[in-house]
């Protein structure tokens, strides 16, 4: 990478899988990123929450993290899903955020590059997400990164309680 795009002139950082430690950073990234998406805060309890769907014998989610000294400054989360037209599982890309100060500096082509080695890894050859309409800067990252739209309307179902 060249030295224009590292997060900052001196500063080291990592991508790598979340660890224990770091669920309440990564909680504190998460109600950043659902801020910055105009959605509802996610729960208090999230770090307890997040616990077992990523560290279980048989997890169900798994997460990237940047590191920048002892501090985590963004995440990429994902699931394996199954499509019932290709019959074939697919990644999931459920979140990827960066906060502001790490935006524009090659970290999500690295957060996104991490996912296609981990897809080509375990065999799965497609990736799938979604973005709001109106994150235009989101949109154009996807499009450069050779990612086609399709265009759906996500809908959410809520139980009655």
């Amino acid at each position: 990478m060249a030295a224009d795009r590292l997060p900052a002139a001196t500063e080291a950082y990592s991508i790598r899988p979340v660890q224990p430690e770091d669920l309440a950073q990564l909680a504190l990234l998460c109600a950043a990123h659902a801020e910055f998406e105009h959605a509802p805060p996610p729960p208090h309890d999230l770090a307890d929450r997040l616990r077992p769907a990523l560290f279980a014998p048989h997890p169900r989610l798994w997460c990237l993290v940047v590191c920048v000294a002892d501090e985590l400054v963004g995440y990429l989360s994902y699931t394996l899903e199954f499509s019932t037209w290709q019959a074939a599982e697919f990644v999931h890309l459920d979140c990827v955020f960066l906060t502001d100060d790490y935006r524009g500096r090659g970290l999500g082509t690295e957060l996104l590059e991490h996912l296609r080695g981990i897809a080509r890894q375990i065999g799965v050859k497609q990736i799938q997400w979604q973005t709001p309409f109106w994150n235009t800067d989101a949109i154009r990252f996807y499009d450069r990164s050779g990612a086609r739209g399709a265009h759906k309307i996500r809908y959410t179902l809520h139980r009655e309680t």
